[in-house]
C-alpha cells in the first residue's frame, strides 16, 4: 500500500526513520526485465519525486515522469524498456517546498564527471570473454596483496603501453620497454603476486573527465560520487557509459586470466562532498553522522563521515559491494577508514559475501577515529577478535620497521632503531600475542609502505640522509624480506621491489603523472630488486610454514632465537608426511656482518645476500653461519623422521612379538 509522504517527516530522527521506512528489497536504482525499466528511490521525507530523462548525454530537452509513493518510503516508476534503454536521468524531489535535483544513489551507469545515470543494463554488457570461474585461491595468508593505481600502471612513457593510463592499458599484453623489460600486465604475471588492489575504480569527483590525457588533471580517487558505476577517466570513451563497465570488466578478466585475483578499494566512510553527493540528497542529515553541535563530524579529516549504523546506509554498503563482487566478479575489498565503520556492518558485509565466495578478501584500515561511535562499536584493530575473517593493516610492524609515518625523521628497525625489535617480532608472528590485536592470522594485514606516507625509499632518505644509495637499498630490501617471511597477509605497494620514489612527497594523490607513475625504467635499472621480491613471493608459495593458517599453528612451530641485538632469528619447524622440517630466518639490521653457530644437521640456503635460491640452493656444512650486514639469509633443512620409524618399528615388533605368543599358546594346546 502506498505510503504518503509529508514535510512533518523532517522532523523525525534517523533512529525513527529506521524504525518507520527501512527498506529491505533489492530493488533500489534502476531493475530491468524483458519488457520494462523499473525505477525505485528511498526518499522519506520527500513530498514529490520525478524522474528527469534525456535522450542523450548532453541533451536539454527533457521528459518528466512522476514516481508514485510505494512502501517503505521509496518511489518507483516503470518505463518501457523498448522506448526509454540508454536514457539519461535524474531525480528531483520535491522536500519541505523546495527541489532537490541529483544522480540516482543507485545508479550502475553515468555519463561523463556523473552528472547523470544511465538507463543501462550492467549484465548485458560484457568484454568478449567474461566467465565466472576466479582464480583458485585456498587461505587469506596465501595472497600477497599488491597495490596499484590503474593509471600508474601504465601511464609511464617507457612502459610500451599503447592505451597508457587505462582499463584497456593494463589489459595489453607483451608490452615492454626499449631495452626490453617487462611492463603492465606482464610484469605483474612475472613478479608473482596473487592479488592486484586498484585504488578506488567506482566513479569519483576530483578528476574531469572531459580531460583525461592532461597529466596533471589526476587523483587517487578517494572521493567517491557513484559508487555503483566504474570511474570514466580509465575508460576510452567517458562519454559513453557501457565503455567503462566493459573496459573494467575487461581488466578484471584479463587478471584473472594471469592467475591474479582482484581487490578494489571502496571509500564507504566519507563522500567527496556532502551538501552535493547524490547519496545525501534526498534524505537530509540521515546518512552522515553529526557531532553535538550539529555540524558534520569529521573523523575521515574530508569534511564529513558517513553513518553505517543507520539501517539504509549499511543496506547502502551491502547492496554495493555484493553487487561488484557479482557483476564484476571482484575477489575482495579493502575499506579506507575501516574504523570510521560500525562492527555490526562489517560483520554483515562479511556474511554477505561469504554467501557469494568465502574466499573474497575484507581488508582495512583499522585506525580508531574520533567519530560519534562508541568506542565498543567502532570496526577499528582494538576490536578486531569481534570481527573474525576480516584483517586490519597492522600499522605497528610498519612503524616498527622504517619509523614512525607521522614523523618523517623517526627511525624504525632497518634503520639502527633496536629498541623496536619487538614490535617488529610481533608483526613476523602475525600479531596473534598477548600484545598483539589479532586472534588469528587472517585478521592482518603485514606491510611497511602504501599509497599514502611517505615510500621506504623516502623515509629512509629522511631518516638516513648520511646513508649510500647502495646501503638505502639494502634496508630497504631487509624490510621487503620481513614482510614476505612473515605471518598474516603480506601487502606491497606498486614499486617497492624497486625502490620507488616520489621526490619526498609525503601524500601525492594529486602530485599528477610525473610523479606517480610506475617508473619501468627504474625497475630495469634496480632489477636485483625485482628479482629479490619475487624469489621472495616464490619462496613463501613453496615453503607453507610461511604462511601458517591460524593462531595455534603458529604458537606450535615458530620460535624465536636470540642472536643479539639488531638480529631477528626464528625456526619454523613442523614433522610433515615423516620428515621434520625447518626453515631459519636470520634479519641482521646491523651494519656489520654476523656469525651464527647452527645446531646440528644439513642446511641449504635459500636467501642470502640479496638473492633467493629455491631452485638451486646451496648445501652449507659448516656449523657457523655468516650473516652479512644488512641483510636476510634463510637456511632450510629436511629429513626423516627417525624418531617416527622407531616408534612405528617399536609397536610393530611387540605385535609381532604377541602374534609369536599367541601361536604357541595354540599350539600347546593341541
Amino acid at each position: 500500500m502506498a505510503l504518503k509522504q509529508t514535510a512533518d517527516m523532517l522532523t523525525l530522527t534517523p533512529e525513527e526513520l529506521d524504525e518507520r521506512y527501512a527498506y529491505k528489497g533489492s530493488d533500489l536504482g534502476a531493475t530491468f526485465d524483458e519488457h520494462t525499466i523499473r525505477v525505485r528511490l528511498w526518499a522519506p521525507t520527500a513530498e514529490r519525486v520525478v524522474i528527469r530523462l534525456y535522450r542523450t548525454l548532453r541533451a536539454r530537452k527533457v521528459e518528466e515522469l512522476e514516481l508514485t509513493a510505494d512502501q517503505q518510503g521509496t518511489f518507483v516508476v516503470e518505463l518501457d524498456r523498448a522506448v526509454y534503454e540508454g536514457y539519461f536521468y535524474t531525480f528531483q524531489a520535491s522536500i519541505n517546498g523546495q527541489k532537490v535535483e541529483a544522480v540516482d544513489p543507485y545508479a550502475k551507469a553515468v555519463g561523463t564527471n556523473g552528472k547523470r545515470g544511465a538507463l543501462i543494463d550492467p549484465s548485458a554488457i560484457h568484454p568478449e570473454r567474461w566467465i565466472e570461474e576466479r582464480p583458485l585461491f585456498h587461505s587469506s595468508q596465501d595472497a600477497v596483496i599488491y597495490e596499484l593505481h590503474v593509471r600508474d600502471a601504465t601511464s609511464h612513457s617507457a612502459s610500451g603501453v599503447i592505451e597508457r593510463g587505462t582499463f584497456r592499458g593494463l589489459t595489453e599484453a607483451g608490452t615492454r620497454t626499449p631495452a626490453g623489460g617487462l611492463t603492465g600486465l606482464d610484469y605483474l604475471t612475472d613478479l608473482g603476486v596473487t592479488h592486484v588492489q586498484l585504488l578506488p575504480i567506482y566513479d569519483f569527483g576530483s578528476v574531469n573527465e572531459a580531460a583525461p590525457n592532461d597529466p596533471d588533471n589526476y587523483n587517487w580517487g578517494y572521493d567517491p560520487v557513484n559508487y555503483f558505476a566504474p570511474e570514466g577517466s580509465y575508460s576510452s570513451n567517458p562519454d559513453d557509459p557501457a565503455a567503462r563497465i566493459r573496459e573494467l570488466k575487461a581488466l578484471i578478466q584479463a587478471l584473472h586470466d594471469r592467475g591474479i585475483r582482484v581487490v578494489m578499494d571502496v571509500v564507504f566512510n566519507h563522500v567527496h562532498d556532502a551538501e552535493t553527493a547524490p547519496i545525501g540528497q534526498f534524505v537530509p542529515g540521515y546518512f552522515f553522522r553529526q557531532a553535538a553541535d550539529g555540524t558534520l563530524s569529521n573523523g575521515s579529516f574530508c569534511g564529513n563521515d558517513t553513518a553505517s549504523e543507520r539501517f539504509m546506509m549499511r543496506k547502502f554498503i551491502l547492496d554495493c559491494v555484493t553487487y561488484w563482487a557479482k557483476e564484476y566478479h571482484l575477489d575482495g575489498f579493502r575499506f579506507d577508514l575501516m574504523g570510521l565503520h560500525d562492527i555490526e556492518t562489517m560483520n554483515q558485509v562479511r556474511h554477505a559475501l561469504d554467501r557469494i565466495d568465502p574466499s573474497i578478501l575484507i581488508i582495512g584500515e583499522g585506525w580508531d577515529l574520533d567519530t560519534p561511535l562508541a568506542a565498543d562499536q567502532k570496526a577499528n584493530y582494538f576490536n578486531a577478535p569481534q570481527m573474525p575473517g576480516i584483517a586490519h593493516f597492522n600499522n605497528g610492524l610498519r612503524d616498527g620497521v622504517k619509523g614512525d609515518v607521522q614523523t618523517p625523521a623517526d627511525r624504525g628497525f632497518i634503520s639502527g632503531a633496536f629498541e623496536r625489535t619487538n614490535e617488529v617480532k610481533r608483526g613476523i608472528a602475525g600479531n596473534v600475542s598477548s600484545q598483539g590485536f589479532a586472534d588469528e592470522p587472517n585478521q592482518v594485514v603485514s606491510y611497511v609502505e602504501a599509497h599514502d606516507d611517505l615510500t621506504i625509499w623516502d623515509k629512509l632518505s629522511v631518516s638516513k640522509p648520511e646513508d649510500t644509495d647502495e646501503i638505502r637499498r639494502k634496508r630497504q630490501m631487509l624490510a621487503n624480506a620481513i614482510i614476505l617471511t612473515g605471518q598474516g597477509i603480506p601487502f606491497l605497494h606498486a614499486g617497492q621491489e624497486f625502490f620507488r620514489t616520489k621526490n619526498g612527497i609525503r601524500d601525492s594523490f594529486n602530485s599528477g603523472e610525473v610523479v606517480n607513475q610506475l617508473d619501468y625504467e627504474r625497475a630495469e635499472q634496480f632489477r636485483a630488486g625485482v628479482e629479490y621480491v619475487k624469489g621472495l613471493i616464490a619462496l613463501r608459495r613453496q615453503y607453507p610454514m610461511f604462511r601458517l593458517e591460524n593462531t595455534a599453528m603458529i604458537r606450535k612451530h615458530l620460535r624465536f632465537l636470540e642472536e643479539g641485538e639488531g638480529i631477528i632469528a626464528y625456526e619454523l619447524k613442523r614433522t610433515y608426511e615423516g620428515y621434520v622440517e625447518r626453515q631459519r630466518v636470520y634479519h641482521n639490521a646491523t651494519d656489520h656482518d654476523v656469525t651464527i653457530e647452527l645446531p646440528s644437521g644439513e642446511f641449504e640456503i635459500l636467501v642470502e645476500e640479496g638473492v633467493v635460491k629455491i631452485h638451486a640452493p646451496r648445501l652449507h656444512e659448516e656449523k657457523q653461519l655468516v650473516v652479512k650486514a644488512l641483510s636476510t639469509t634463510v637456511i632450510a633443512e629436511r629429513k626423516a623422521d627417525y624418531k617416527k620409524y622407531a616408534v612405528a618399528g617399536g609397536a610393530a615388533l611387540t605385535i609381532l612379538g604377541l602374534l609369536y605368543a599367541a601361536n604357541k599358546r595354540r599350539k600347546n594346546n593341541k
